[in-house]
């Protein structure tokens, strides 16, 4: 594009038409005691400025803010997905046989690890595939320390009788030790979790847990208290609390998850569930854990996104006759088979429903020990169907 411009005799600076020069402050009509210059004309070429095509961001991390949130809102539905497969699963399932046998053991851990990452790196959630940071050694290590606390406690038990001092002494020791042992069984229930939560990450982001075992001890042993005291009836308060406390102090980078459901809701399709328990064949306990599956994820929430599950008792029956009878039949070796139906199963009824802020989430993961899957593993409370 081509305009008029001149240039001033005097600095040599080149400008569009002006009553005096815009460097050096020149008059052309030589006001303020200014000597007057001649401006030479001349012609300025000036390109035209350039039309860019806007491409839409294809990728996390390199989107901006507007672009993330207008996508989030045009789809507010996620659903995560599993692509592994029993075959898979199986060839790695039997090396990690053969090679704890031949390890005595040893290399149990190191397998178990190889399990998750396969499931992990299997399921996806918008496009992106989750990711397993935990290492071998890491449960190895959580093991002989949960071993030592755990025979250590026995061994109080069994030592107790022989001590002098009498029954007062026998008794106030064996206390302690069943307090120790109440004591594993409750980082036993919440360790495994902080540790799996430390050791999972989503596009490059982890997850993690900032409840305290105190706050949790308070939650399950007085549980534990009210549910003897009350004959079972406490069981929906206390599984409401025990879900509610892992799910409030749960994060995905420095966003918290959020958990508003009160045990009173169930109560009354608990007391249902005992009076028909017997006159089903206890089949209806299954219609009432899949109530209660539904109540506790709906009123799961990350920021403005809630959880939402559609399970159902007919298909929770389903899956656990059919996943019995393959493991029966097979003489256990459909184990792949039924951890990958279960998988899928669970992600098929779960979805995150709304707006989802991502651009405004940032990494800030917090450390974990593996101890608490050390005495999960020998309290045998692992069950291996960690997606349920």
């Amino acid at each position: 594009m081509l305009i008029s411009g001149m240039r001033c005799s005097k600095c040599g600076f080149t400008q569009m038409s002006s009553p005096s020069c815009k460097s050096c402050g020149v008059s052309m009509n030589g006001k303020n005691g200014m000597t007057t210059h001649s401006m030479e004309t001349q012609t300025l070429s000036i390109p035209a400025p350039r039309q860019e095509a806007l491409v839409p961001a294809q990728s996390f991390g390199e989107t901006s803010a507007d672009y993330l949130n207008a996508q989030e809102d045009s789809n507010p539905s996620r659903q995560l997905f599993f692509f592994g497969n029993g075959g898979t699963l199986l060839g790695i399932h039997v090396v990690n046989f053969f090679l704890t046998l031949i390890t005595l053991g040893i290399y149990s851990f190191w397998g178990k690890v190889k399990i998750r990452n396969y499931q992990w790196g299997q399921t996806e959630l918008e496009g992106d595939r989750f990711a397993y940071h935990g290492t071998g050694k890491e449960l190895l290590t959580g093991f002989f320390k949960a071993s030592l606390l755990y025979i250590g406690a026995g061994a109080l038990i069994e030592v107790s009788s022989r001590l002098p001092g009498g029954k007062p002494v026998e008794f106030a020791i064996i206390l302690f030790a069943a307090f120790m042992m109440l004591t594993l069984v409750t980082i036993a229930m919440i360790g495994p979790w902080r540790y799996r939560l430390s050791r999972t990450s989503w596009r490059g982001i982890r997850f993690s847990f900032r409840g305290s075992l105190q706050d949790f001890a308070k939650i399950y042993i007085g549980g534990l208290f009210l549910m003897v005291i009350t004959l079972g009836l406490y069981y929906p308060f206390l599984q409401t609390k025990i879900f509610g406390f892992k799910m409030s102090n749960a994060c995905f980078g420095n966003k918290k998850f959020s958990f508003d459901g009160k045990g009173k809701d169930l109560f009354g399709s608990f007391l249902l569930t005992v009076l028909l328990l017997i006159p089903t064949f206890g089949l209806y306990w299954f219609w009432f854990k899949a109530k209660m599956r539904r109540y506790l994820y709906n009123h799961t929430a990350f920021g403005p996104a809630r959880l939402k599950s559609t399970v159902t008792g007919g298909g929770l029956l389903w899956l656990t006759l059919t996943n019995g009878l393959l493991l029966i039949f097979t003489l256990g070796f459909a184990w792949s088979w039924v951890l990958v139906r279960t998988i899928q199963f669970n992600y098929t009824y779960l979805s995150l429903e709304g707006p989802l802020n991502l651009a405004s989430i940032q990494q800030e993961a917090k450390g974990a020990t593996a101890m608490g899957e050390g005495l999960e593993s020998i309290l045998d409370l692992d069950s291996g169907f960690e997606a349920a």
